[in-house]
């Protein structure tokens, strides 16, 4: 690649990045070990893991539910809404066996070293763990080849990501990508092509 085009796409992330703002680069970087996470900070709660998303639904409703306010816990310096007590009940016996897979960060862009995105809306159970996607797109890209993508999320979350400043690793990642990238582009067509196989 070109000088100037490493320079260009720095400058780009950099820019993005200061764009963000301190809020959200406090709020994805608790002190806990369970980081760096998908969250915002929404008054009373610093670190609003899935902008609060009942993380127990997925398991026992197999559906997304929009946690109450009311119903709040906090495990190792994220926060967390439930749509009901009896939800809230069931994290805090057991908070590791719901939380989220790479910090709530899109399963897809883990493949990829990124930890960005992730819609509480677009979900995936695999194995009794839970995956949150970027979007239907990101899932049908992830499912192309599942078991591939997931050893390939788990490596750069293992090796990587975890424990590290979101948005460093992020900055990293866009700049110096893996050697098996692909763009949205890229992607969709791949996700086109497979659904329109017979």
């Amino acid at each position: 690649m070109k000088p100037m085009s490493w320079l260009r796409r720095i400058a780009a992330v950099a820019l993005l990045t200061s764009l963000v703002g301190c809020g959200a680069m406090m709020a994805q970087n608790p002190s806990g070990n369970y980081r760096p996470v998908n969250a915002v900070s929404d008054n009373p709660e610093a670190r609003l893991l899935l902008k609060g998303a009942d993380v127990t639904a997925y398991f026992t409703e197999g559906k997304y539910l929009q946690g109450n306010p009311q119903f709040r816990s906090s495990y190792e310096g994220v926060d967390f809404r439930f749509a009901s007590a009896q939800t809230k009940a069931l994290f805090d016996q057991e908070p590791a066996k719901y939380l989220p897979q790479y910090g709530g960060y899109c399963a897809n862009g883990l493949v990829y070293g990124i930890p960005w995105g992730g819609d509480a809306n677009t979900f995936k159970l695999i194995d009794g763990k839970l995956y949150v996607f970027g979007g239907q797109g990101s899932k049908d890209a992830f499912e192309l080849d599942e078991k591939t993508n997931l050893a390939l999320a788990d490596k750069y979350w293992t090796e990587e990501v975890k424990g590290s400043n979101s948005h460093l690793q992020r900055l990293k990642r866009m700049v110096f990508r893996v050697p098996h990238y692909k763009s949205g582009d890229e992607l969709a067509k791949l996700v086109a092509a497979a659904k329109a196989k017979p």
